[in-house]
């Protein structure tokens, strides 16, 4: 087994209810770290809490919006004052509003993305990321590090039809990224990003079988992705054996980007 050098750290995982966020949870609390679990729907959190115990680790839940800058702030002092600092901060809360920029019909004008549409996934998947990491990382610094690990999508890479909000915001992820491990680094704070691919998740759940054929179809290693495939990743990147690793974006999406 590798050591990791996880076991007793802090750890934040935003969106952490479900899907990727969920499974990122469950891999800390296996590293036997605390972990405390932000999201927006407490009605998943008591089995959640079970599962993170049982899996050993220490859970905390807190029901926390990340467009929200004050409620992150209190939300971290509260994880602070429990265990006492912050080591690990995974920003993997994000939505999906999409919608054509614009939309042409015989000629016509028929619809274009809203000003909510695009502004809502601003909110959280781009200030949601810097609120929450301008809110971890002053205690960070205290205890002698840490690190930030920032969601993106391969989606950035090659746009997507119908995502102008959502490709944008996981650009300038990217972009936040690499700026934080420029400045952050003299504080032996590694900042990394993640860029999954089409991951098994309730949003995909919903879609037709012909589209996840698809998918499927453009994936060099033929299959859609396990939410556990990008948990791994962000336990990796967290870990002792990433320690000279800072400022990349890490595509976890079975060969798509050289697929398509």
């Amino acid at each position: 087994m590798i050591e990791t050098g996880l076991e007793g750290k802090t750890v934040i995982v935003t969106g952490g209810a479900a899907g990727i966020g969920r499974a990122t949870a469950v891999a800390f609390a296996r590293e036997g770290c605390r972990v405390a679990v932000w999201d927006v729907t407490p009605d998943r959190s008591e089995d959640l809490l079970a599962e993170l115990e049982a899996a050993g680790g220490q859970p905390l839940f807190q029901h926390v919006n990340v467009a929200d800058s004050d409620a992150v702030d209190a939300a971290v002092a509260e994880v602070v004052d429990r265990w006492g600092g912050v080591h690990v901060l995974v920003n993997n809360a994000g939505i999906v509003r999409d919608g054509q920029l614009v939309k042409f019909k015989e000629g016509q004008l028929v619809g274009r993305m809203s000003d909510e549409q695009f502004d809502q996934v601003l909110d959280v998947n781009l200030k949601g990321v810097f609120y929450c990491t301008r809110a971890a990382v002053p205690h960070m610094i205290p205890g002698g590090g840490g690190v930030v690990l920032n969601a993106s999508s391969v989606a950035c890479l090659d746009g997507n039809f119908g995502q102008t909000n959502y490709v944008a915001t996981k650009s300038a992820v990217i972009g936040m990224t690499m700026t934080w491990a420029r400045e952050l680094a003299r504080y032996k704070i590694r900042v990394n990003a993640v860029a999954p691919g089409f991951v098994k998740t309730e949003i995909l759940a919903s879609m037709p079988d012909k589209i996840l054929d698809s998918m499927v179809g453009h994936t060099p290693l033929g299959r859609i992705g396990d939410p556990e495939d990008i948990a791994e990743a962000y336990v990796w990147l967290a870990s002792d054996a990433a320690s000279w690793i800072t400022g990349i974006t890490l595509s976890v999406d079975g060969g798509l980007v050289i697929g398509t």
